[in-house]
Order: structure tokens, then sequence, then C-alpha cells
């Protein structure tokens, strides 16, 4: 085992699987489910923090709640790939509100794009005024999110 890999036992998977169900679940609570006590578990979690395999919590938005209800991926291919081209891509993508994820990838497109807006004609209007006039874009192709199911990770 490479020596910055934490090996984790059974208890603390089971830690990871209800911090995954439930974030804001209190560590008396995680004690109780688990037989340990609440101090334990404040332990073990802080470890876990602190090795790295918890990292910063979250909130996760609910975006037709809030009014985005189109969801688009974009395959992005830029023209040139050197590294002050990504630098000012990336600078000029991720300033765009409407663009939640940006991912450098390998493959046929350079970067996978997640982006919301309220409809369709709202997506076409960040596509046409903000997407197509950065630099370096030389292809694009665009996916329509239809439905999205949540997969827990290896731990559940």
């Amino acid at each position: 085992m490479p020596p910055d890999l934490v090996e984790l036992d059974d208890t603390d998977r089971h830690i990871l699987k209800l911090l995954a169900e439930n974030a804001d679940i209190a560590c008396g609570e995680i004690g109780r489910r688990i037989s340990i006590s609440q101090s334990v578990a404040w332990r073990r979690i802080q470890r876990l923090k602190e090795s790295g395999i918890l990292g910063k919590r979250r909130l996760v938005f609910d975006n037709e709640a809030l009014g985005f209800t189109v969801t688009v991926f974009l395959g992005i291919k830029l023209s040139a790939k050197d590294s002050a081209s990504l630098a000012e891509f990336e600078r000029a993508i991720t300033a765009i509100p409407e663009v939640q994820v940006v991912q450098h990838v390998l493959g046929i497109f350079d970067y996978r794009v997640r982006i919301v807006a309220r409809n369709l004609s709202d997506f076409e209007r960040v596509l046409r005024r903000r997407i197509m006039a950065l630099p370096g874009i030389s292809e694009f192709e665009a996916n329509v999110l239809l439905s999205e199911e949540r997969r827990r990770g290896p731990i559940g």
C-alpha cells in the first residue's frame, strides 16, 4: 500500500456512509447508529478530515427550484492547447455565471462544461453571446440533460 493511502476499517466506512447520506448528521447520532461513543465518532471524523478523505462540505442547490430548468453539457475543443491558451480559456469560461463545472478532459474534446439555464432560449443566449465569444474555441457539442441519477461513491 502506498504510504499516503489511508487504511479504512469497517467503522470508518460506516461513518463515511452515514455522512454521505447526511453531511449534517451529529457525532452523537453517528455513535448511536454504529455503537461507538460521540467522542470516538468525532475523533474518527477528524482523522478522516486530516487525512484528506473528507474535504470541505458543500451545499447542493436545487437548480429547478431556483428556476434553472435546463442543464447542458458542452464538449469544447480549443484551437490552441498551450498553457497560456488553456489558462485564458479557463479564466474566461469560469467567469460566466451559468457555468457550474469546468472539467479539463482527455478525449475528443478538451473541456467538458456543465451549464444551467432557465430554458432553451436562455441557453441559446448564453451560448451565442458568452460562450461562442470566447477566444480559441474551434468546435463544440451540446448535450441536454434529460434526467439525472445520483450514485454514491465507492464507499456507499
